[in-house]
């Protein structure tokens, strides 16, 4: 049996939905219901940022997470697949129209992404002071406690209702992944070939 760690919310739907297409059953956690047993599969509805960590530490055999996490975590798996599903990217963020922060020698920076944040301003040689955030991040330029933020973008509307704009893209390709544990593929190697082949049909 392999078990599978989905991230809560739309891609654990949109990810069911690839497994009832491919054994015509229905797929589905209930309620607040954290494991399904279906199909010979053990599914777990974790947050979306643990799943890279289940699957790293061999608690779980193959998970579909957010690359953003995968980079930010820089977890030791194997990455099988692009599920092409909650594409986004990683963008720097600041108030519209102002670009000095351009011309400043240390940026503050407000993220939840503090690794990626890091190594994007450190590889322009750009000093940048990381603030850890885990949410409202578009606050910290408004209020001065940064001078830009680094966020997940999908439309940017939340950014443009706060009266930010997107100045730079760090990551301009995100998507959910399909990932495994190294020693899992290992040991369970067919059923998880066949199981990556049957979902690389339908995406």
């Amino acid at each position: 049996m392999i078990t599978i760690a989905l991230p809560k919310g739309r891609i654990a739907d949109e990810t069911l939905e690839i497994f009832q297409k491919i054994f015509d059953e229905k797929f589905e956690f209930k309620g607040r219901e954290l494991i399904l047993k279906k199909a010979g599969f053990t599914f777990l509805n974790v947050r979306n940022w643990d799943v890279a960590t289940y699957v790293e530490h061999g608690a779980v055999d193959i998970g579909v997470v957010g690359y953003d996490v995968i980079k930010e975590l820089n977890s030791d798996v194997l990455e099988l697949l692009d599920m092409k599903l909650g594409i986004c990217r990683v963008s720097v963020g600041g108030i519209k129209g102002d670009n000095s922060y351009k011309n400043k020698t240390e940026l503050k920076v407000a993220t939840k992404l503090a690794n990626i944040a890091k190594e994007y301003f450190s590889k322009k040689g750009i000093p940048a002071e990381i603030i850890k955030l885990n949410g409202s991040i578009e606050l910290a330029p408004l209020i001065g406690l940064s001078d830009v933020i680094v966020d997940i973008v999908e439309t940017g509307t939340t950014m443009k209702e706060n009266g930010l704009e997107v100045k730079e893209d760090v990551l301009e390709y995100v998507s959910a992944r399909l990932i495994a544990n190294k020693n899992s593929y290992v040991a369970k190697k067919p059923e998880i070939i066949e199981l990556y082949e049957k979902i690389k049909e339908l995406i």
